[in-house]
C-alpha cells in the first residue's frame, strides 16, 4: 500500500504567543514558519508525490504554498477529517491558563476519557483521521500503484494520534510522542502492518527518493520487518 509523509504545519502565530488556536480562523504562520515551509520543496525535491491532502485551516495550507508552487502538476486536495481537534471552549485560550483547568491532567493522562467542554472527544479526533488515512491509502494505491508516496498536512494532535494508530498504542500514551513544527513524519502502510519510518524529522528526506534496493526497504513492501533493525539510509 502507499506511504504517508505527515506534515505538521510550520510554527504559527499561535504557537509563539502561547494560545491553544483550534480550529479558530486567521491563524497563520510566522515568519519561522514562513521560513520553514519555504525549506519544504528542497527537502522533498525527488520525492514523487501522487497527491498533497490538507487540512482545511490556514496554517496548514499555507505551508504546503512553497510546494505546490515547485509543483505545479500537484493539485492540493482539503479534507476535513484531518482537520485540527475542536477544543471548544478552550479554543483561543492562553495554554499558560488552561494548565490550571482539572480536565488538563486528565488530557495529559487519560486522552481517551476526555470530551471538551463545547468540542469534541480525542476518540473521536483520532478515529476520523484514521479513517481519511485509510480511505486515501485506498484512493492513492488505485490510482497511482502499490509503492505511491502522498503528503498530508495536519495538526500536531492529529500526527500523534496517526502514529499511535500506526504502532498500535492506545490512545492514552499518545502524549509520549513529539512533532516539531514543519517536521515531517512518514508512516509505509502495507497489507499486513504499517511501519513507522520517520517521527517529527526535521532534517534530510532524501532516503524517500525512489532507487532504494536495500534489503530493508524491499523487506518492508512485502510487510516484513527487518531482523536486527536494517542498515538505515545510505
Amino acid at each position: 500500500m502507499a506511504t504517508l509523509i505527515l506534515v505538521r504545519h510550520g510554527r504559527s502565530t499561535a504557537n509563539t504567543e502561547g494560545v491553544l488556536a483550534g480550529r479558530m480562523p486567521g491563524v497563520h504562520l510566522d515568519a519561522r514558519g514562513a521560513a520553514q515551509a519555504a525549506a519544504l520543496p528542497g527537502r522533498l525535491a525527488g520525492v514523487p508525490l501522487a497527491a498533497a491532502v490538507s487540512s482545511p485551516l490556514e496554517r496548514c495550507r499555507e505551508t504546503l504554498g512553497p510546494l505546490l508552487d515547485a509543483r505545479p502538476e500537484l493539485v492540493l486536495e482539503t479534507d476535513e477529517r484531518i482537520g485540527e481537534c475542536d477544543y471548544g471552549d478552550w479554543s483561543g485560550r492562553k495554554l499558560a491558563e488552561l494548565s490550571d483547568e482539572p480536565l488538563m491532567e486528565v488530557v495529559q493522562h487519560h486522552p481517551s476519557a476526555v470530551a471538551f467542554p463545547g468540542g469534541e472527544s480525542m476518540r473521536a479526533m483520532q478515529a476520523r483521521a484514521v479513517e481519511a488515512v485509510r480511505d486515501w491509502n485506498a484512493r492513492v494505491e488505485a490510482a497511482h500503484g502499490e509503492g505511491a508516496v502522498y503528503l498530508m498536512c495536519s495538526h500536531g494532535d492529529i500526527v500523534k494520534s496517526l502514529v499511535a494508530d500506526a504502532l498500535g498504542m492506545h490512545l492514552d500514551l499518545f502524549q509520549r510522542l513529539h512533532v516539531e513544527p514543519c517536521s515531517v513524519t512518514a508512516v509505509r502502510y502495507t497489507r499486513t502492518r504499517p511501519f513507522l519510518l520517520r517521527l517529527g524529522d526535521t532534517g534530510d528526506l532524501s532516503s524517500f527518493v525512489p532507487g532504494d534496493d536495500r534489503a530493508e526497504t524491499r523487506s518492508e513492501e512485502r510487510g516484513q520487518a527487518v531482523v536486527g533493525g536494517g542498515a538505515g539510509a545510505p
